[in-house]
């Protein structure tokens, strides 16, 4: 058994390398029970709340290039997160900085989508009472995957704005990354019954709120905004407004309404799966020119530089 604190192993993970699980588990190395362990292997009991009722929270972050991205926004968002759940992590954030970091470098990924959870767990006796279950975090690094393919990231996305209805704040709290997906699985849905590539949703004052994973900019006039209310401040999201503020560029957070992002110049989302990538066509208007903007490329092409810079990322340790 492999601690949180064990010092970076010297050698691959004992995997073969030649065999091929029938499910297609993609290739990396999970963080379970004080072990690391080739993904077809990690496993989660189904009585964990986490599976019965969707209590659990977790933050995704990427690594580029053999350095993580922004990765103490990601530790501060996910904190907050279980904190305000109630939930208790048994390891401090050095040590899941050393697990995050020893499941990249046992995967041996340079380009990775790395993910942390901490579900309400279950209790011995099965009791329905939170406050007995026994709180439990994973961890998990898998190959680096996009929402847009490189042909969507060259021409834009094609967006379609569904009439689901994001879960109001007052029932489930956005600011807390969470599993509560019905609603922006429906609106997926509700997007390819259209021809359209993904969604997004609008929130209970009829407003623009987000897509599946992703928030998402308008820009009309040179300056930038993006909805505020019902969203999970994504943590790309912020990267735009950090990159915003080097440029000189106005962001603000404010409703969007239907009218106002199809007359938009131009429009992208914003994702740790995949980081600015621009949309060209909401429903059947196309967005500006129907090309990607000079604003959003300026943009997408800042944010990628940025991974290589020792103020905005950290580098993985590999053996």
């Amino acid at each position: 058994m492999i601690g949180p604190t064990t010092q970076l192993p010297q050698a691959p993970l004992a995997v073969d390398e030649h065999y091929v699980d029938p499910r297609h588990y993609p290739h990396g190395v999970a963080f379970l029970d004080g072990q690391y362990l080739p993904m077809s292997e990690a496993k989660i009991s189904v009585l964990d709340w986490g599976v019965l009722h969707s209590d659990a929270t977790y933050d995704t972050m990427h690594v580029w290039n053999g350095r993580f991205f922004r990765l103490e926004l990601h530790f501060d968002r996910f904190w907050r997160g279980v904190e305000r759940l109630r939930m208790k992590l048994p390891y401090n954030r050095e040590e899941v900085a050393l697990i995050l970091n020893n499941c990249v470098a046992l995967s041996g990924h340079k380009s990775a989508v790395v993910q942390m959870m901490c579900t309400r767990g279950s209790s011995p006796t099965l009791s329905r009472d939170p406050r007995q279950a026994e709180n439990r975090f994973m961890a998990f690094a898998i190959p680096f995957g996009s929402i847009a393919n490189k042909e969507q990231l060259e021409r834009g996305l094609h967006v379609a704005i569904s009439e689901t209805v994001r879960i109001p704040p007052k029932s489930v709290d956005p600011t807390i990354k969470n599993y509560h997906w019905l609603d922006l699985v429906k609106g997926l849905f509700d997007a390819y019954d259209k021809g359209a590539e993904t969604a997004l949703i609008v929130n209970i004052n009829g407003h623009i709120a987000e897509g599946p994973g992703f928030n998402v900019f308008l820009v009309k006039e040179g300056a930038l905004r993006t909805p505020g209310f019902g969203v999970l401040p994504g943590i790309t999201r912020r990267t735009v407004f950090d990159l915003c503020g080097e440029f000189g560029l106005s962001v603000t957070t404010a409703d969007v309404s239907r009218a106002e992002i199809k007359a938009a110049d131009e429009v992208f989302i914003t994702s740790t799966a995949g980081g600015i990538m621009p949309v060209t066509r909401i429903d059947d208007t196309a967005i500006g020119k129907g090309q990607v903007g000079l604003l959003t490329r300026r943009l997408m092409d800042l944010y990628w530089q940025k991974h290589n810079d020792p103020a905005w990322s950290t580098a993985v340790l590999y053996p």
